[in-house]
C-alpha cells in the first residue's frame, strides 16, 4: 500500500467517525495500574496543623476547670494538669501558693522567679523576703497560724516565665479564672495586688505607680494595689509610700472590713 492511498484510508474512516485506534488485541482498561497524579516539584506539602483554641476558648476552658474545684486541693490538682500554656514546659515547678489558707489578707503577685521556680513557692527570693519583712512590721506573717495575723500568697501565674519575662496578656487572660476561683475558696477579707500584672489582671489597669495607695475592689473584695518588692529593691526611695500603704492596711484590718 502506497502512501496516498494509506492517507485516503485514513481520511475516511475519519468520515465515517472512527476517533480512536483499534489494536490487534483487546484491551482491557479496568486492569491497568491506577497511576498517582504527577506531582510538582519540591518540598512535600506540611501536614495540617492541629488548630489551637482561640483566647476566648481557652479562658472559657480555664473557667470550666476552675469552677469545678470544691477545696484548694481541688483546684490546685486541676490548675496543675491545665495545659493551654507553653511556659509550663519550661518550668521546673508548678508554684500555687504559701502561708495560710484561713488568713484575712491574701497576697496576688505576678509569676514565680528562679528561686519560687526551685523551691515551688510564691516570694521566696530577695524579693519575697522583703515582703516577710514588710508585712512582718504591721504583725503579719505567713508562718502565723491564727488568721488575724496570718498571709495567705498567690501568684496570677503558676509557672516561671522565660528568663522571668512579664506574663503576656494571654497567659493572664488564662490564667484568671483560675485566680479568681483561688480568692473565692480561700475567702479572704482584703487582697492586696502586688504589681502591675495582678492589677492589670483583676482591674483591667496598669500603672502601679498612680494606683498604689488607693482601695479598690477586685475579686469581689476590698483591695489594695501596692508596689512590688523587686521594684523596691531597684528604687529604695520608694519603699516610704510602701510604709503608708502598709499603715492604710492595717487600720483597716483593725477598722473592720466594709465593702
Amino acid at each position: 500500500m502506497d502512501a496516498a492511498t494509506a492517507l485516503a484510508l485514513l481520511e475516511w474512516q475519519r468520515e465515517m467517525g472512527a476517533d480512536e485506534a483499534i489494536l490487534d488485541a483487546p484491551l482491557d482498561r479496568f486492569a491497568e495500574p491506577i497511576r498517582p497524579p504527577a506531582q510538582a516539584e519540591g518540598p512535600p506539602p506540611e501536614p495540617p496543623r492541629p488548630e489551637l483554641p482561640g483566647l476566648e476558648g481557652l479562658a472559657a476552658r480555664a473557667a470550666a476547670m476552675a469552677g469545678k474545684a470544691a477545696t484548694l486541693d481541688d483546684l490546685a490538682r486541676i490548675q496543675a494538669g491545665f495545659e493551654g500554656l507553653e511556659i509550663r514546659r519550661g518550668a521546673r515547678n508548678f508554684v500555687f501558693a504559701d502561708g495560710n489558707p484561713a488568713a484575712r489578707v491574701m497576697i496576688v503577685g505576678e509569676a514565680p522567679g528562679e528561686e519560687e521556680d526551685r523551691q515551688a513557692r510564691p516570694f521566696v527570693g530577695r524579693a519575697g523576703q522583703l515582703l516577710d519583712q514588710m508585712f512582718a512590721a504591721i504583725g503579719l506573717s505567713r508562718t502565723a497560724v491564727d488568721a488575724e495575723n496570718a498571709l495567705y500568697i498567690t501568684n496570677i501565674l503558676p509557672w516561671r516565665p522565660p528568663g522571668n519575662r512579664r506574663p503576656e496578656q494571654d497567659e493572664i487572660d488564662a490564667m484568671l479564672p483560675f485566680v479568681a476561683r483561688h480568692v473565692e475558696l480561700a475567702g479572704p477579707d482584703l487582697v492586696v495586688l502586688m504589681g502591675n500584672t495582678p492589677c492589670q489582671a483583676a482591674l483591667g489597669r496598669q500603672g502601679i505607680l498612680r494606683l498604689r495607695g488607693q482601695w479598690t475592689t477586685a475579686f469581689d473584695r476590698p483591695a489594695l494595689p501596692m508596689t512590688h518588692p523587686a521594684y523596691l529593691l531597684r528604687t529604695p526611695i520608694a519603699k516610704r509610700e510602701a510604709w503608708a500603704d502598709l499603715l492604710s492596711l492595717k487600720a483597716r484590718l483593725q477598722a473592720g472590713v466594709q465593702p
